[in-house]
């Protein structure tokens, strides 16, 4: 047929990017290796909300720990260490209410009647009742359990729930682990974990700058097929990019990616920066996760018209006349693109340096991408995301004497956001928006969890109604990062 093949990969070129600094409260910088670092003698950059009413469950199947209470009190020294406020847990007004829980895992057709019933328990008693976040301490990863805690306490009850692991939260000295249980605290308390110099935030650092994320997730093979399709938008509310709440909506149609009612979503999104400044934004910066090569016109002429129109419905008088300037990038993971370094010094197990940057020789010429390793494979080869402009009235309209081209720019500002993941301490693969955005329409799939079963019977119509129903958040926790 006249087609031949070469065993050998093709040479492209490629910069390493460096990483910028992560700066906690005070002076308190984080020391970076290969892109991650720890907490040690380091302190939340914005302690969150001072937490007075909260409390803890263990839930056992058939064992509870001797001593559960020295576990939290070992948490909670930690937690005051990275600079939280935590009183003690409220206690249960009688030892009849049940806490610590002991749930028969054995039995799986009862397991999320037995959530629920714990959650009234606690909404009944008089000194639980009001409690604004609950740790739940589980003895597995079951993902039945998990999935009806999250719908109970972030939707029925309006209650922050974090759950853990009980046999590395009861661990003693594991300092580590509860401080990435702190971390989670202090995001549902609206605090910030750490930022970057404004130096490395580019244009954001002006803040006058929206990021968006935003995912769709769809019903899983075997699910009903009244199973809804998710729509999920994050955005940051200010320059520091440390507190991103989140909206979800179903979609008119499952399996549909393009989303219907992104019009009053970034409308919500746009009042709550204006809440939090005073002012809308001048430019939106818009990272979409999830399109296909064959979406991305989709994207820029049935997407982009929605997204304008929230403007035009909001920017209406005085100086909020002149509508902002928008950029999106559609952020790609499912591909097949690997990079290896060409020389031994060059490599990290194998891969490729975190901040690798590739932007010629793979990447279209008429038009504007580049694929980015932000991130160190924990292990295997390394996947590079792939960011794809869509649309830029941003970087183009604008000169950075910092940068050589706007290029240069955009791939620096999207490499550092990645050191900006709030639950994490290193770099992560796909920048924190677009993460984001996955992790709140991951949330949706375990409201609706009952929604994705197979064995649904429920009719079209009124499944939609009661997916709409156990889709939003709880009033208590609809402006908190409550999917973290």
């Amino acid at each position: 047929m006249g087609i031949s093949f070469t065993p050998k990969l093709i040479t492209v070129p490629g910069r390493v990017l460096s990483n910028p600094s992560v700066r906690y409260k005070g002076q308190g910088v984080a020391s970076i290796r290969s892109g991650s670092w720890n907490l040690n003698n380091l302190t939340f950059r914005v302690p969150g909300a001072p937490l007075k009413d909260w409390a803890y469950v263990m839930i056992g199947d058939g064992h509870i720990p001797s001593d559960p209470d020295r576990a939290v009190a070992d948490f909670i020294n930690t937690a005051r260490a990275q600079g939280l406020t935590l009183s003690p847990p409220l206690k249960a007004s009688a030892s009849s209410d049940g806490l610590p829980w002991v749930m028969n895992y054995r039995d799986p057709g009862n397991v999320e009647k037995n959530v629920d019933e714990m959650f009234r328990r606690i909404k009944s008693n008089a000194n639980l009742k009001n409690a604004r976040l609950l740790l739940v301490v589980l003895p597995n990863d079951n993902p039945t359990v998990y999935k009806r805690i999250k719908l109970n306490g972030e939707v029925f009850h309006g209650i922050q729930t974090v759950c853990v692991i009980m046999s590395k939260f009861i661990k003693s000295n594991n300092v580590q682990y509860h401080a990435n249980v702190a971390m989670k605290f202090n995001l549902k308390l609206g605090g910030t974990n750490h930022v970057l110099d404004d130096s490395k935030m580019g244009i954001i650092a002006g803040g006058k700058t929206m990021v968006v994320g935003i995912d769709v997730t769809h019903p899983a093979p075997g699910s009903s097929e009244t199973a809804p399709s998710v729509a999920g938008m994050v955005a940051s509310i200010d320059k520091t990019l440390g507190q991103w709440p989140a909206i979800l909506r179903l979609q008119r149609e499952a399996k549909q990616e393009m989303v219907d009612d992104l019009t009053d979503m970034l409308k919500s999104r746009l009042r709550l920066w204006h809440k939090k400044n005073g002012v809308y934004p001048e430019n939106i910066l818009v990272y979409r996760d999830g399109v296909s090569e064959g979406q991305y016109g989709k994207v820029l002429h049935e997407e982009h018209p929605r997204l304008l129109r929230a403007c035009k419905e909001l920017y209406t008088g005085g100086v909020t006349a002149k509508l902002p300037r928008m950029t999106i990038i559609v952020v790609g993971k499912r591909h097949n693109t690997r990079f290896y370094p060409t020389k031994a010094e060059d490599s990290e197990k194998d891969n490729a340096r975190c901040g690798t940057v590739v932007d010629r020789g793979v990447t279209e010429t008429r038009n504007w991408d580049f694929f980015l390793q932000a991130h160190t494979a924990l292990q295997g080869t390394a996947r590079p995301a792939h960011y794809y402009v869509v649309l830029d009235e941003i970087f183009s309209r604008r000169q950075n004497p910092a940068y050589p081209t706007v290029a240069d720019e955009l791939e620096d500002l999207t490499h550092n956001m990645c050191y900006l993941f709030a639950r994490a301490t290193k770099a992560v693969s796909i920048c924190p928006p677009a993460y984001y955005a996955d992790l709140v329409c991951e949330r949706a799939r375990a409201y609706l969890n009952y929604f994705y079963d197979e064995n649904l019977s429920q009719k079209s119509g009124s499944a939609s109604v009661a997916s709409a129903k156990h889709l939003q958040p709880h009033p208590n926790v609809i402006d908190t990062m409550f999917y973290m």
